[in-house]
């Protein structure tokens, strides 16, 4: 069994068998105002499928997905808080994938072709790195 134990801004884990505790953690946590970015990466760096997503969200398409260009929730809460809308979704193709993927483009800023700031996330919404231009 799993228990999770939180004083303040730190969190244990402790993975309970039977009635005694096998191992342990601990963990900082998140707070809503600590932006959940794993630093910044430079575009150049990002895969040849990123750097071509960000070109079609510049120059405002045409996407391969239904679902680019739609808003992002930041549910996770990862990325700086922001009103809602002020996100938007890109697929980011994975090579030999059926589906979507895990890989993504965040933008956020009006209007979409000219956005304040990008985040690339290879892990479906877990991680985000700023992308520099």
């Amino acid at each position: 069994m799993l228990k999770l134990h939180h004083w303040g801004s730190t969190i244990a884990l402790a993975l309970v068998v039977s009635s005694g505790v096998v191992a342990g953690a601990s963990v900082q946590a998140r707070t809503p105002d600590q932006p959940g970015l794993a630093g910044s990466v430079a575009l150049a760096t990002l895969p040849t499928q990123a750097q071509n997503t960000h070109r079609l969200i510049l120059n405002g398409g045409p996407f391969p997905y239904s679902k680019d260009g739609t808003v992002f929730g930041n549910r996770e809460r990862l990325l700086p808080a922001k009103s809602r809308g002020h996100y938007r979704e890109y697929t980011v193709k994975t090579p030999g994938s059926r589906d979507r993927g895990a890989r993504r483009i965040i933008c956020g800023g009006k209007p979409p072709t000219q956005p304040e700031a990008c985040f690339y996330t290879d892990d479906h919404y877990a991680s985000f790195r700023q992308i520099a231009p």
